[in-house]
């Protein structure tokens, strides 16, 4: 079992994703940017008989295995600016979608290609990096049923990105690699796609799934 902290942990992606890893036997702790708003959300959670640690951001971000940063766009580079000197050598894995109200619906992805190279050069070069779950929607996350939505996995670091992918089964989900990290420009930009498909076609949180697929290890 990892040692994970969840950034962003007290909003609806996150306390999903604190949930499913809680349940799983991960060791968690949620991070907020403020500490007592962590230790609601621990308390809170409590109720469904998780333990969880709680601390501000740049606290919970220290001596993690795992770190990840649930926060909307606007946040992403102050966020990532507050825990790179603290995540030392954990997989960070980045969230991030760049969504940019109130036109969610139009895929809008930003001058560098997406928002997980926009990540990667605050973080720098010394970051194991990743972006995934992209596609789940929170409140399906938070929630003990089955849910029917793979999870791309994407980075340049292929050890890390096989780690998160590994994560998924615990967390009731089916991880894919989704291979370098340029390619996640492809699961952020689908996200508004996914918003306008819960709109359009009145969805409870649309998800995606790829069919034919043989087992086995991500490659490069």
């Amino acid at each position: 079992m990892a040692s994970i902290a969840v950034i962003g942990g007290t909003g609806d992606l996150g306390r999903g994703i604190v949930r499913r890893l809680a349940k799983a036997g991960h060791d968690v702790t949620i991070g907020s940017r403020a500490a007592e708003k962590a230790q609601a959300a621990a308390e809170e959670m409590a109720s469904l008989g998780l333990t969880l640690g709680h601390a501000a951001n740049e606290d919970a971000a220290q001596g993690k295995d795992i770190v990840i940063v649930t926060v909307p766009y606007s946040s992403q580079a102050r966020t990532l600016e507050l825990i790179r000197d603290k995540v030392g050598d954990a997989i960070v894995v980045d969230t991030t979608v760049p969504l940019v109200p109130p036109k969610v619906m139009r895929v809008q992805l930003p001058a560098v290609g997406c928002a997980a190279l926009e990540a990667k050069e605050i973080l720098g070069e010394g970051v194991r990096f990743v972006t995934a779950f992209h596609n789940v929607s929170a409140h399906h996350l938070d929630s003990d049923h089955a849910i029917e939505c793979d999870v791309l996995v994407f980075s340049d670091d292929v050890e890390a990105r096989n780690t998160v992918v590994d994560l998924c089964p615990g967390m009731g989900l089916r991880g894919l690699s989704g291979g370098s990290l340029n390619n996640s420009a492809a699961a952020e930009a689908l996200t508004s796609i996914l918003i306008y498909m819960n709109k359009t076609y009145k969805a409870d949180g649309a998800g995606i799934r790829f069919t034919n697929l043989t087992e086995g290890p991500a490659i490069p």
